[in-house]
């Protein structure tokens, strides 16, 4: 069964089978989905399809009688995206300039590095103050010291080559 959609609002049953051609050219698939204050997920809008064939008829698969969730595995997700949330609000630094945290974030790529209030500190032992300069680098050992400032001036140039080009 082949049919034509515009865009007067017609509507699939929950549960339809449907192959689908787009305006845009697209092909596909599709379920039609009851739309209302419960569930309102939307496939595609109507004005966009350009041509569909019936498949078949299917269970409305939001039924909440016959859907099964797991609620453990749930929670570790959760679990996992809070941990994932509190580990990247930590590599935002408070009360610093949008070049130290571009500089962090620079530095975050290659070298461990977190913050000490407004002090980037690097492989836990090496400490960048601001204005973060090769010179604002303390602590840690010698080596440690001066890789953190090779990597610190390397990154300096390229966030100044990229900014000079993008303005």
């Amino acid at each position: 069964m082949e049919g034509q959609v515009g865009g007067s609002g017609e509507e699939f049953a929950v549960g339809c089978l449907l192959s689908i051609k787009t305006t845009l050219g697209d092909e596909f698939d599709g379920q039609g989905l009851k739309s209302g204050p419960r569930r309102n997920i939307r496939l595609l809008n109507a004005n966009y399809i350009k041509d569909f064939s019936f498949l078949g008829q299917a269970d409305d698969p939001l039924d909440p009688k016959k859907c099964f969730l797991d609620l453990s595995r749930l929670q570790a997700r959760e679990h996992l995206a809070v941990r994932q949330a509190e580990a990247d609000a930590q590599r935002i630094g408070v009360g610093v300039t949008t070049e130290a945290q571009n500089i962090f974030d620079a530095l975050s790529k290659t070298l461990p590095v977190r913050w000490d209030k407004t002090v980037i500190v690097v492989m836990n032992e090496v400490r960048v103050s601001s204005p973060y300069l090769p010179e604002s680098v303390s602590g840690g050992t010698a080596a440690a010291n001066e890789r953190v400032k090779k990597v610190l001036e390397f990154e300096r140039k390229r966030l100044q080559a990229r900014g000079s080009s993008q303005g």
